[in-house]
C-alpha cells in the first residue's frame, strides 16, 4: 500500500499519515544497528515524519536517532524532525527542568540540536503546560526560536483547548509565530481530547495534530490480557507509572470485541487500532513505536486496513469500544 501525506493542519507541510517515534523504544530497547534498520525500513516505506524529545531516554533517544540518519545518509530535504521540551536533563539546576522559561527553551533547542546534529528541527513542541510561566513568555521564546530558524514550526503536546487558545491570543496580539500543531493521546480508549475539546481549534485555527500511543500503551494488541510478559514496554524499568493502564475486565472485553473485527478484516489487532486513528481527519501523521524491523513492517500494514474502514466498520467498532461494562 503506498504512503499518503497530509497537510500538518493549516500550513504548507506535508506529513506521512503514518511516521515513527522513538519513546521508549530508542535508548532502552533499541540502539546502534538495530535503530538504523527500523529507520531505514520506515524510511523506505515512505514515512517521512521522525519524532523524538529532549527527556526520551535521558538525551540518549535524540543521539542514537541522530546518529542512525547521519549513518544512512539521507538527505536533509527528506525528512522531517520533531524534539519536544519541558522536562530538562539538569534535575539539580534551578530554572532547567519542567519549565518552559525563556532560559530553559532557548539553551534545551542547542543542546537537542547537538544530540541530533542538525541545524534545525521541522517541529519544536513544549512537551506540557507549565503553569509558572506565563504563557506570553513561552509564545515569545518559541516565536523567537523559529525566528532565529533553529526550528521551522512550534506547537504543544497534551495542553488543554483553553491553553493552545491563550498561545493564539497571545501570538496574535504581538504578531508573533503561533503554535501549529498539538501532540495529545488518541486511541479507541482515549478520545476525549481530539473529539470533543479540540473541536472549535480545528475550524478556528487550522490546528494539526500528531497522535501518540494509537495502541494504548500496548493494551490495544491484547498482548496484556493475561498479564504483563516479559521484554514488553510495561516489563521495563522506569515505566512502573503505565502498569496501572492495562485496563480492568471491562476494557478487556472491549480488547477482545476488537479484536474480532480485526480477525474479520484479515489484520492484526494493532494495525486496527492504528487504522481507526488515521481514519480521523483531523489526524495529519500517527505516530507508532518498534522495537524491531518486523514491527515497523506490520504497523505500516494498518494503511491497507485504513482503506476499508468504511462507514458501517467505524460504527462496528465504536460499538464495542462503547459497549456497557
Amino acid at each position: 500500500m503506498e504512503m499518503t501525506y497530509r497537510r500538518l493542519g493549516r500550513s504548507g507541510l506535508k506529513l506521512s499519515v503514518l511516521s515513527f517515534g522513538s519513546w521508549v523504544s530508542f535508548g532502552s530497547q533499541l540502539a546502534g544497528g538495530t535503530a538504523e534498520e527500523c529507520l531505514q525500513a520506515a524510511y523506505e516505506a515512505g514515512i517521512n515524519f521522525f519524532d523524538n524529545a529532549e527527556s526520551y531516554g535521558g538525551g540518549d533517544s535524540e543521539q542514537i536517532m541522530g546518529d542512525a540518519i547521519a549513518a544512512l545518509g539521507w538527505p536533509r530535504r527528506s525528512y522531517v524532525v520533531s524534539t519536544k521540551l519541558f522536562w530538562g536533563l539538569h534535575r539539580d539546576v534551578v530554572n532547567m527542568n519542567n519549565t518552559l522559561n525563556r532560559k530553559y527553551l532557548l539553551q534545551a533547542i542547542d543542546g537537542s540540536l547537538e544530540r541530533l546534529g542538525l541545524d534545525f528541527v521541522d517541529l519544536l513542541f513544549c512537551h506540557r503546560f507549565d503553569p509558572d510561566t506565563t504563557v506570553e513568555e513561552t509564545v515569545w521564546a518559541m516565536s523567537d526560536i523559529v525566528a532565529s530558524g533553529r526550528a521551522l514550526y512550534w506547537g504543544t503536546s497534551e495542553w488543554s483547548a483553553d491553553e493552545i487558545r491563550a498561545a493564539h491570543e497571545v501570538a496574535e496580539r504581538h504578531h508573533l509565530r503561533p503554535p501549529v500543531m498539538e501532540q495529545p493521546q488518541y486511541n479507541l480508549l482515549e478520545r476525549r481530547k481530539v473529539e470533543q475539546d479540540y473541536a472549535r481549534l480545528y475550524e478556528d485555527y487550522g490546528l494539526g495534530l500528531t497522535t501518540w500511543s494509537p495502541l494504548a500503551s500496548g493494551v490495544l494488541t491484547g498482548k496484556y490480557a493475561g498479564g504483563i510478559p516479559d521484554g514488553s514496554r510495561l516489563s521495563l524499568a522506569g515505566y512502573e507509572w503505565l502498569r496501572g493502564r492495562i485496563g480492568d475486565e471491562r476494557t478487556h472485553r472491549r480488547v477482545a470485541a476488537l479484536g474480532g473485527i480485526a480477525s474479520d478484516l484479515g489484520c492484526t489487532p494493532a494495525q486496527l487500532a492504528i487504522a481507526w486513528c488515521a481514519a480521523n481527519p483531523h489526524v495529519s501523521t500517527v505516530i507508532t513505536g518498534a522495537s524491531r524491523v518486523e514491527q515497523v513492517r506490520e504497523n505500516l500494514g494498518a494503511l491497507e486496513v485504513l482503506e476499508r474502514l468504511d462507514h458501517e466498520t467505524l460504527a462496528r467498532i465504536d460499538n464495542a469500544v462503547n459497549a456497557p461494562g
